[in-house]
């Protein structure tokens, strides 16, 4: 498992590398605002992809005296820190577009150049957002899935980008700076997602459709007679479940402890790698 993770990681490094330096060329040989946003914004994808080859890295290790419930946070914790690369990729957009447009200085020179180097980024971003997305569904690692929606807002900016030289090649230079603005609009809606999400996870909230799921499942075994005291907190790919269940009073504590066992089967055979601590109660009439 660890391998396959680092192994897809490892091969978005290389791609980011290819693409922030592809793009930063041919961004100030033309002189394209749209195409040298694209390459801060492949940059900042270059440090949050070094960011996820390590998080992944660190994130598999098993818990220790010192991390009880293991290492995965470190995966919230980059994704977190991909979300403040990416704003700071918006703030330098916006100001140096709308500088352009106000002083009128929007003049680009638009080569063949300038499209391959779009149409090049579209096609990789492609590839590495679905490997990414692939591996980060199959081993539930939020750094990964972090990492593909990196990708996969490329490929839109960079579509905008495309739209915003198409329309200077025919005169109207000021698409480029406005093509750079729709770059930083779609960061901003990743980013609000991404780092919210990320947030959550730190501050250990309880996803609401985890919570239901699971209450559904409980739910579902007769032997509960009901439960209280539902806790879920997630940590990188691994979730943690505390739950108190009341049974029948007239059930030895064998049994008991059987009913527990299969609440718990039930639980970790719908949640990927969940860890369940079961308190049982018996029920009063």
């Amino acid at each position: 498992m660890e391998k396959e993770k680092k192994r897809v990681a490892g091969i978005s490094v290389l791609a980011a590398i290819f693409l922030t330096g592809f793009k930063l060329i041919i961004g100030l040989l033309t002189g394209s605002l749209g195409i040298l946003s694209e390459a801060l914004h492949s940059g900042l994808d270059l440090v949050a992809a070094v960011i996820t080859y390590f998080s992944v890295r660190i994130s598999d290790r098993p818990a220790d005296k010192k991390h009880h419930f293991g290492h995965g946070k470190i995966e919230n914790f980059s994704a977190l820190i991909e979300t403040i690369l990416l704003i700071i990729t918006c703030v330098w957009i916006i100001y140096e577009a709308v500088n352009r447009l106000s002083s009128g200085k929007t003049h680009i020179e638009v080569n063949v150049w300038s499209y391959i180097v779009v149409i090049t980024s579209i096609v990789v971003d492609i590839s590495r957002s679905r490997a990414l997305y692939k591996v980060a569904r199959k081993f539930n690692s939020q750094a990964l899935e972090a990492d593909a929606l990196h990708f996969s807002t490329d490929i839109w900016s960079s579509a905008v980008v495309l739209v915003g030289l198409l329309c200077a090649n025919f005169g109207l230079y000021a698409a480029d700076s406005i093509a750079a603005l729709g770059v930083a609009v779609i960061v901003l809606g990743v980013s609000y997602q991404l780092g919210k999400r990320a947030i959550n996870v730190l501050l250990d909230g309880s996803p609401v459709t985890l919570s239901d799921e699971i209450t559904s499942l409980i739910q579902s075994i007769p032997e509960v007679n009901h439960f209280h005291d539902l806790k879920i907190r997630v940590a990188g790919a691994d979730t943690f479940v505390n739950i108190t269940i009341h049974v029948d009073a007239a059930l030895n504590i064998n049994e008991a402890h059987a009913i527990s066992h299969k609440v718990e089967e039930v639980i970790c055979k719908n949640i990927k790698r969940c860890q369940v601590q079961i308190h049982y109660e018996p029920e009063e009439n």
